[in-house]
């Protein structure tokens, strides 16, 4: 029989068999995993709120149906936390905010609804960078979150609640959403999965929008089968949200099988390869060279416009950031944390001229990421140029240099909100005691592919089996 502490620690694909066969109920899991996202939340702060009970009560529903022989798949009796800009129907959503600290939905997103569909049951609500509009996730409101790696430092964002949760076992897997890298980031930083799929691919209806053109939600999971499973559940049409595209779902599962021989990589050295960490990069490029063994190939690529993306990035969040806030940015100003009011005030000097300008930049890189595309069948670059540093720094440490934060941790993750293109980050080794992630772009809708790619790495092992010091004391 397995210790809670064992339960907790395994992944999805684990999980599931033990589940269906009914060798482990979904209710001594979920309780597990309750008991151990309580005990380590006064540390790590990832849970902005528990719902014990009627997680318990979801629990023994699925293992009721469960035992019918109604089994619905991967994620049947699955323990998941969110994160809390995502609505939950007569249940608080407070997007780590003061402004929205009482909100209450009377409807579930379009995830949550798939969520339940699927079997899977909500623990609660993770914390985040408010209004999801930053990397620290430094709270005013509901306090910082820390990263297990080392409890000094910060987890990324603005899914850090997420990213730490998984990595702490304080839940088995959990949504994120990612505007400029929101997902991706903390997934670098924790040591964990994070795919941002094709935008229009999940549907965003009832998730709170940062920046419309540039949101996405998507997977955030121990393993990269795990996210393949997830992203099944998610994925699909759906007529509430206008930006959501109507192609099929596929069986990402099925093409999770790690062979990469005839695959062509990209490597663009100019954008994602220029004022990178060292030891990062030579993480990433290690890595590329084990694909290459494996029968891979690796192809130079120029992506010319990629130089303008961040500026489109800026000016395209900024704007649509504002647009959203503007009603509370001029009646209550004092009610954001210092940080977001002075993006939004920040947001609100784009002209129309420059916002549309931006746009034409997008259209120009998303046509150049397209006819890299025609020669290569994924693109490979560090997630992130550096690891995130303590918590309340402004500044990182670039090869010996302080460099703004905020501007070096979306430089690389940016582009693929810009073009909508998917992206997974998977990890690739460690700085220290700090994960670090490498990220796979890819043509739109092939998240097969990328997932494929990015199970090939996990199968070497770059983690070596290492689990956060907080784990091992706990």
């Amino acid at each position: 029989m397995l210790s809670k502490k064992e339960l907790v620690s395994k992944s999805v694909e684990e999980l599931a068999p033990l589940i269906e066969k009914r060798e482990v109920s979904s209710l001594e899991l979920t309780e597990a995993v309750l008991e151990h996202a309580e005990k380590l939340n006064g540390e790590i702060n990832a849970y902005v709120s528990f719902r014990r009970k009627k997680a318990l009560e979801e629990a023994e529903k699925a293992d009721a149906e469960i035992a019918s022989g109604n089994y619905r798949g991967m994620y049947h009796g699955i323990p998941m936390a969110i994160k809390d800009n995502i609505y939950v129907k007569d249940e608080v959503t407070t997007m780590s905010s003061k402004i929205h600290r009482d909100f209450v939905s009377d409807y579930d997103a379009t995830a949550v609804k798939k969520m339940r569909e699927a079997g899977i049951v909500l623990t609660g609500k993770l914390n985040m960078h408010e209004y999801a509009w930053g990397i620290t996730n430094n709270s005013p409101h509901f306090g910082p979150v820390k990263n297990p790696w080392n409890l000094k430092k910060a987890p990324g964002g603005s899914s850090g609640g997420s990213g730490a949760a998984v990595v702490a076992d304080m839940t088995v897997a959990t949504l994120g959403t990612d505007t400029a890298g929101s997902i991706r980031i903390p997934s670098s930083a924790c040591g964990i999965v994070g795919l941002k799929p094709t935008h229009g691919l999940v549907s965003k209806y009832g998730v709170y929008p940062l920046a419309w053109t540039l949101d996405h939600i998507g997977p955030m999971t121990k393993t990269v089968k795990d996210a393949a499973g997830l992203l099944e559940v998610l994925a699909g049409f759906d007529k509430n949200d206008p930006t959501s595209v109507n192609v099929s779902v596929e069986k990402y599962t099925e093409q999770v099988k790690g062979d990469v021989k005839g695959l062509v990589i990209g490597i663009e050295e100019d954008f994602f390869f220029n004022r990178v960490d060292a030891t990062v990069e030579k993480l990433v490029r290690d890595a590329i060279q084990q694909l290459a063994d494996l029968g891979a190939k690796v192809e130079p690529v120029k992506i010319p416009a990629l130089k303008y993306a961040e500026y489109a990035e800026l000016v395209t969040s900024l704007s649509e950031a504002s647009a959203i806030h503007h009603r509370d940015l001029l009646a209550r100003p004092d009610d954001f944390g210092d940080d977001i009011r002075m993006l939004f005030e920040l947001g609100e000097l784009f002209t129309a001229v420059d916002y549309l300008q931006a746009q034409q930049l997008r259209r120009q890189l998303k046509q150049d990421f397209e006819k890299a595309f025609a020669h290569i069948d994924v693109l490979i670059a560090p997630t992130l140029p550096i690891v995130m540093p303590d918590i309340g720094d402004d500044l990182v440490d670039l090869n010996g240099e302080k460099v703004d934060l905020v501007e070096n941790t979306i430089r690389f993750t940016g582009p693929a909100n810009l073009t909508g293109l998917p992206a997974l980050s998977v990890p690739c080794g460690f700085k220290g005691d700090m994960p670090v992630g490498l990220q796979i772009i890819g043509p739109a809708f092939k998240e097969g592919t990328l997932l494929n790619v990015g199970y090939a790495i996990e199968q070497t092992n770059p983690l070596k089996g290492k689990k956060p010091e907080i784990l091992v004391s706990n």
